[in-house]
């Protein structure tokens, strides 16, 4: 029973002591130990990567005995294998072997162990090996960006690199000034918009490009209209608006306070006259909203309603000023006053001014004119009135028939008389009237047409 008792006793000790073994990464026969450094290795696809096994063995030259292998490789020598043969390079001596696998694909991703030549020792012990992973860079971004945030891109891999390298990061190509796996925008603006990637420092490996999407509302808007130059009534005339904002944004054309249209441009067939005024074009976005310039569309139509007015220094009299004004609805090139019964135009501007004589007399009319059309305005009089026909009848009379008409004056004097005598009997008449007949002569209570026909009257009577 004491033998039993120690036999299992050392059994128990023995797979104790090969647990410890195990745990600790060390494997033991027969007086050799081999330890890896390090036992698990995270690598970037497209690196190259070492693995070491140190082991204890005064007999065997392990640089020319030992090699590596993989459950791939079917624990052959990875020298031996296409797949490997061209990557693997082994380095050692009686202390150490050492694995350098280039290039390493996600492909390579597995449990590397070294192994030793010598026959007496194929087959006889099991190690844990190297663990390899493959990862890539890759670059994280927030979904939604909103220009002011604070954003960081980080540069990201699946596991956690044995080796931490420097990093860098390039937005559309070119490299921007940071050094570690994280990029900070602090505020992010519409300018940090674009493709980003990291890469490791002066290694040929980087991530895949990622688009940094920033949102904002329009910060510029410009409006254009087609064709440009002058614009001719009847002719068709495009307005287009540009923006610069993300999202797109939604476009309205305003003339004046009314919305006349929507979308990026605003076409007008056959535009008229009525259509000229300032247009303005609205941008906006769930972000914000911005108005433009005013743009002001004139559109050239040929004068379609004219009208004359006229001014005068005292009576239209010989001698007087007169002012011929036209006016038009239209952007009018040329004027020109005409005088009917004549041939050749008598003034060449808007208004026409000029000195009464005897022979300005007659019917006015204007000629409106651009390089669309024309249009005639109605004809005006200028009519004339002399004095000095009064002042010929007056002189006429006195030369040919004074006697005639200091008789008249006399009888109708000695009738005002008798009308007088009359009039005193009657209480409400009033002692201040005047008698029609010296009103009538009288030439300061007279116009001179009222003169010039009692003149003529009395001649008349007296011949």
């Amino acid at each position: 029973m004491t033998v039993a008792l120690l036999i299992s006793l050392r059994m128990s000790l023995t797979v104790s002591l090969l647990v410890l073994i195990f745990i600790s990464g060390v494997v033991a026969q027969d007086g050799w130990a081999v330890h890896y450094n390090p036992k698990y290795i995270c690598a970037l696809n497209g690196s190259t990567v070492t693995m070491k096994c140190m082991y204890r063995y005064l007999v065997i030259d392990s640089s020319q005995n030992s090699f590596w292998s993989t459950i791939r490789s079917s624990d052959e020598d990875l020298l031996n294998d296409p797949y490997y043969r061209d990557r693997v390079q082994y380095h050692g001596d009686q202390q150490q072997s050492t694995l350098r696998l280039m290039n390493v694909t996600e492909k390579d991703q597995s449990t590397y162990h070294c192994r030793y030549k010598d026959d007496r020792f194929r087959g006889r012990y099991r190690d844990r090996g190297v663990d390899l992973s493959v990862t890539d860079l890759q670059v994280e971004v927030p979904e939604r960006v909103i220009e002011g945030d604070k954003v960081t891109l980080t540069c990201k891999t699946t596991c956690s690199l044995t080796v931490q390298p420097t990093f860098t990061w390039y937005r559309n190509g070119r490299y921007l000034s940071s050094s570690t796996d994280q990029l900070h925008l602090q505020p992010v603006s519409r300018k940090d918009a674009g493709r980003y990637r990291c890469a490791v420092l002066g290694q040929d490996l980087r991530s895949p490009e990622v688009t940094l999407n920033v949102r904002y509302g329009p910060k510029s808007i410009s409006v254009s209209i087609s064709p440009s130059g002058k614009i001719v009534e009847g002719s068709s005339v495009t307005l287009t608006c540009s923006s610069d904002a993300n999202p797109p944004v939604e476009y309205n054309w305003i003339k004046g306070t009314t919305i006349v249209g929507k979308g990026k441009t605003y076409t007008m067939k056959e535009i008229s006259s009525v259509d000229s005024g300032q247009y303005k074009c609205r941008s906006s976005n769930e972000h914000g909203e911005k108005l433009s310039e005013a743009l002001t569309l004139n559109v050239l139509y040929p004068p379609k309603s004219i009208s004359v007015s006229f001014t005068f220094s005292g009576e239209t009299l010989e001698g007087s000023s007169v002012t011929l004004t036209c006016s038009s609805d239209a952007t009018v090139q040329n004027y020109t006053w005409f005088k009917e019964g004549e041939s050749s135009p008598v003034g060449p501007r808007k208004s026409y001014s000029f000195i009464v004589d005897s022979k300005s007399s007659g019917w006015y009319y204007c000629l409106a004119q651009n390089d669309h059309g024309s249009i005639k305005s109605a004809a005006v009089p200028v009519i004339i009135k002399e004095y000095s026909i009064i002042l010929y009848v007056v002189v006429g009379v006195g030369l040919c028939g004074v006697a005639t008409l200091i008789a008249v004056v006399f009888l109708m004097n000695k009738k005002m008389k008798k009308k007088r005598t009359m009039e005193e009997d009657d209480q409400n008449v009033d002692p201040n009237a005047k008698d029609d007949t010296y009103t009538a002569l009288d030439p300061v209570s007279r116009s001179s047409d009222d003169l010039y026909n009692t003149l003529a009257t009395v001649n008349k009577n007296g011949d």
